[in-house]
């Protein structure tokens, strides 16, 4: 009796161990608290997060050889705020290190090409506020914005609703070590039963 409870104990510390680690390298649940990554994510939903991919690496081997490497363009990315460093962010890599972006007319230009977002990116707002430097900033820099270069071992990052997200616009690039992961998959949402059923472990891309 006392040997199955001690196998028994064992197994418990292994899994919460288990857990622990999984939870702190590889993976972490989020629930989406706002708008900001509308069409790709609602409200409520929940997510898993690739928290490895972005890992450390010293070696060009390691790169080669194990799943890790740098964030890229596209990537829907998990990082702490540079203004708050306790509040974490989900928002869209759009250009890396050395990157020119602009954005004119709400539409994004990375070195001078004019990137085709039809698929995720979403305006609600048909105005289009001026490029004036009467206006605020806070609307100004909404549909026109740049041209600026991203610093070396920083991302420009932008919500996908972006009339109403508050990304690198605002605040500027993200460096590189407040990245926490990649977005890995859906694996549930709060909501009606028909919109769990089309979103229940939905990869996202």
């Amino acid at each position: 009796m006392f040997a199955l409870a001690r196998d028994i104990a064992r197994v418990a510390i292994l899994a919460v161990l288990l857990a622990g680690f999984v939870r702190t390298f590889l993976v972490q649940a989020i629930r989406i608290p706002s708008r900001s990554m509308e069409p790709t994510l609602w409200i409520g939903d929940h997510i898993l997060v690739n928290r490895f991919v972005y890992g450390p690496s010293r070696f060009e081997w390691e790169r080669e050889w194990l799943p890790v490497r740098r964030v890229r363009e596209g990537d829907v990315v998990v990082f702490r705020s540079p203004r708050e460093p306790t509040q974490d962010f989900v928002k869209r890599c759009v250009a890396t290190q050395g990157q020119s972006v602009r954005i004119r007319a709400k539409a994004l230009w990375v070195d001078g090409v004019e990137v085709d977002e039809t698929s995720y990116a979403l305006h609600i707002d048909p105005r289009i506020y001026p490029d004036s430097p009467f206006l605020e900033e806070a609307y100004r820099y909404r549909d026109h914005f740049g041209p600026t270069t991203v610093p070396a071992h920083h991302f420009f990052a932008l919500g996908d609703q972006r009339d109403i997200s508050d990304d690198s616009r605002f605040w500027g690039a993200v460096p590189n070590r407040n990245l926490r992961g990649r977005l890995l998959l859906i694996y549930g949402t709060r909501g009606s039963p028909r919109s769990l059923l089309s979103r229940v472990l939905h990869w996202v891309r």
